[in-house]
């Protein structure tokens, strides 16, 4: 009720305040002389304020009101004979008063309707603008729930060029033709990974980041456009780009780390404006993140393929050393054990001898299974410590190895890690001093972990025969017995890094280091 009020009274305000300043124009002008008043023109201001509020019918109908009313005055006031006599100045004053009241009409028409066409173009620009943003707030919206829904690499990436171009098309005129790709850094070059509109031979092309708008919108981060995309010395090399009059490249980057670009190209010039950019801009970002999501979705995959696979190396090898050691002793003792029983029958005397022989093999198994049980989780890693484990494992290789194994290690070296990765170190260490005493043929053996500009650093050395590294890796498969991919592997598992060096006749060196966090390096 009352917005009605308000607009009927906004609507008869103009024109009450308009009928009370004609009237008393009028009453001025009348008594202060009638047609000779100095304030005739003074009605110009009534003129005026209708010609720039009402149509200009009005203003001319206010002059006509003005000099009728002074012309009637002056004749019922005036003796005869001095209307007359001033008659043609006064008609010459009407006439001016008539042309002003017409020329202000027509003036503040054209005004009002200049006002109305800027105040429609600003309306109509708001308007774009509203849905300009409902356009990108729906697109992003699009894209989130599209990202959301997948993990999957490839998906991501042909979502973030499906909604781009979805987007691109509906802030600007339609294009039939028209370039968009991303590429991504691998091994420190840029590479097409998915596209729009490209031929084979340009998404083989592989391109070093360093030139040109490429370059460019890595360094600073920012959108960057140029007008001649065919002259970029990197966005050259493609044939696609020979025709775009526009491109418009966006880094791809999450805090300081760069991941790799979106290109659009357009074959009209002047395409792409700030509202494009925007609109890139956010749909990159939120392409950054499904992207960190789906390499930490595949790290997360191969990490758990990396551990099913190390879990199933490690019993493969259980299985192949009880098959090697325990199961042939075992099957030796029942051999032996049905000799002594056809001694017992046949000569009695050698049955003693056997027997003694028959329990020698017996104590030999026990310490190897004794020794395996150990190997796979000794009891003394969880409560003392690499070191303690170290040298106890040495200790009983001692017992059925005549090769000596010297340990040398900075006092409380292992208290820098923790208990799995110690564990994960135990068990890299275990193979390749197992690998030294089976396959080297060595005199002596080193053990020796010490710290080295905060990494932890472990070795096993021999002066064996040595190998050919580069041949071994090669034929991994084929040496599998040495249990090289599963220490590379374990090493991988806790951030380390191993290196074997040797070469035939040389012996063999195994370096395997562990980066410490920042405090554990300061301790």
């Amino acid at each position: 009720m009352l917005l009605i009020s308000y607009n009927t009274l906004s609507r008869i305000v103009p024109v009450m305040t308009l009928l009370i300043d004609t009237t008393l124009t009028i009453g001025f002008v009348i008594a202060s002389g009638g047609l000779e008043s100095p304030l005739l023109f003074f009605a110009l201001f009534p003129i005026l304020t209708a010609a720039l509020r009402f149509p200009w019918v009005i203003s001319l109908l206010i002059a006509v009101a003005v000099v009728f009313g002074c012309g009637l005055a002056g004749y019922l006031i005036a003796p005869s004979g001095t209307l007359w006599s001033d008659l043609l100045p006064f008609m010459a004053r009407s006439l001016v008063l008539l042309l002003a009241a017409l020329i202000s009409g027509l003036v503040g028409s054209r005004i009002k309707q200049a006002i109305a066409r800027t105040r429609r173009l600003e309306e109509e620009a708001e308007l774009r603008r509203l849905r300009t943003a409902h356009e990108q707030a729906r697109v992003i919206f699009e894209l989130a729930s599209t990202l959301s829904a997948t993990l999957n690499y490839n998906k991501v990436l042909e979502a973030v060029l499906e909604v781009g171009d979805t987007g691109m098309r509906e802030l600007g005129p339609p294009e039939s033709d028209y370039v968009s790709m991303v590429m991504l850094f691998s091994h420190n070059d840029l590479r097409i990974v998915a596209s729009r509109h490209l031929s084979q031979r340009d998404q083989n092309v592989v391109f070093q980041g360093r030139r040109g708008v490429l370059a460019q919108a890595l360094t600073t981060a920012e959108a960057v456009i140029t007008d001649d995309p065919a002259a970029d010395p990197e966005l050259g090399q493609l044939v696609a780009m020979h025709n775009c009059r526009q491109a418009i490249v966006v880094p791809l980057r999450a805090g300081f780390e760069n991941f790799g670009v979106v290109v659009f190209g357009s074959l009209q010039p002047d395409t792409y404006t700030e509202d494009h950019q925007d609109l890139l801009i956010a749909i990159c970002n939120q392409a950054v993140v499904a992207l960190q999501n789906a390499q930490l979705y595949q790290s997360l995959r191969e990490e758990k393929e990396r551990i099913v696979a190390v879990e199933e190396d490690a019993r493969k090898k259980l299985a192949r050393d009880l098959h090697d050691g325990p199961t042939q002793s075992i099957a030796s003792i029942a051999m032996r054990v049905n000799y002594a029983r056809m001694l017992l029958e046949k000569d009695p005397t050698r049955v003693g001898e056997e027997l003694a022989h028959i329990e020698e093999l017996a104590r030999r198994t026990t310490k190897e299974i004794r020794h395996m049980l150990f190997t796979l989780r000794p009891l003394i890693l969880e409560t003392q410590g690499l070191q303690a484990a170290l040298k106890q494992y040495i200790s009983k290789l001692a017992e059925t190895d005549t090769a000596p194994i010297h340990m040398e290690a900075a006092p409380k070296v292992d208290q820098l890690l923790d208990r799995n990765t110690q564990g994960v170190i135990f068990y890299i260490l275990e193979e390749a001093i197992r690998n030294a005493r089976k396959h080297a043929r060595a005199e002596n053996i080193w053990v020796r972990l010490y710290l080295q500009n905060g990494t932890f650093v472990a070795e096993v050395e021999d002066d064996g025969c040595g190998f050919d590294v580069d041949a071994v890796q090669v034929r991994y498969d084929e040496r599998g017995s040495l249990g090289v991919i599963n220490m590379y592997e374990r090493a991988e598992l806790i951030g380390g890094k191993l290196t074997i060096a040797s070469g035939p006749g040389e012996g063999t060196r195994v370096t395997l280091t562990v980066p410490l966090q920042g405090g554990q390096a300061r301790a």
